[in-house]
């Protein structure tokens, strides 16, 4: 156990991360997870407990705020669920290399949202029917992308708030970290009926992402958010490069070349 004791400072920074940007701490656990060699399932599993965590000990800080929109997070939240249960099974049969391709992609979308977020601010909007149709079947695919990855979800949810309903940017992250508490332990529960999980590990990252889901609510008020887009994004962004590297790498091994 002391040899992954780093899973505690890993689990802390992506916590502040996550919660200031309200995409959830698991762009940041699970790249450096894959990196180290665990697998995809293993992975998302261990990231999912460190995002719920994340996510209770920024919708405490966010709640004395003011900032979460409750009614409509408490919905969002329950229509993600069916997802994360297909997530989590169609995690169980994905490749090294396949995972690696896909959760680039994943967080080279969440790089360009970051960069672009104060761009895409709408006013509010009206929930037309349409636009509650979209509304569920983004929820549905936020929640296979949550338990699949294991990130939870963040990056359908913000964008949906902002720009589908209209919400500020300064309550969308904040109410993405609550429906983030049933996303992510709904992904809970099913990838532990499927023994994917390490518990220790898990754990570990949960202490460390509790603690940066508190101070990241409470930097998030003073915090010059530009210098915050850049960094992330360039992380982001270098990590997903990596990824595809390694995902190469690992084809080209398996044909022969």
């Amino acid at each position: 156990m002391i040899d992954q004791l780093w899973m505690i400072p890993l689990g802390f920074v992506a916590g502040i991360l996550g919660s200031m940007i309200g995409l959830g701490g698991g762009i940041i656990v699970v790249p450096v997870l894959t990196f180290f060699g665990f697998s995809p399932t293993l992975a998302a599993s261990n990231s999912l407990f460190a995002a719920f965590s994340n996510a209770i000990g920024s919708t405490v800080s966010y709640s004395r705020q003011k900032r979460i929109e409750y009614s409509l997070g408490l919905k969002l939240g329950l229509l993600s669920i069916p997802g994360t249960v297909v997530g989590a099974y169609l995690s169980s049969d994905v490749t090294p290399a396949i995972f690696k391709i896909l959760f680039g992609l994943v967080l080279i979308s969440s790089a360009i949202y970051i960069y672009l977020r104060k761009k895409i601010e709408t006013k509010e909007k009206n929930l037309t029917k349409q636009m509650f149709v979209f509304v569920v079947a983004a929820s549905f695919f936020a929640g296979i992308i949550s338990s699949f990855f294991g990130v939870g979800g963040g990056i359908i949810f913000v964008p949906l708030m902002v720009v589908g309903i209209g919400m500020t940017m300064k309550k969308a992250a904040p109410t993405s970290q609550f429906i983030l508490l049933f996303a992510s332990l709904s992904g809970i529960i099913v990838h532990s009926v499927l023994g994917h999980p390490d518990f220790i590990q898990a754990g570990l990252l949960s202490v460390g992402a509790f603690g940066g889901g508190i101070v990241g609510a409470r930097l998030s008020l003073d915090i010059k958010e530009r210098y915050l887009q850049i960094l992330v994004s360039t992380i982001i962004i270098i990590a997903a490069i990596k990824l595809f590297f390694d995902s190469a790498s690992e084809n080209l091994f398996l044909i022969g070349i």
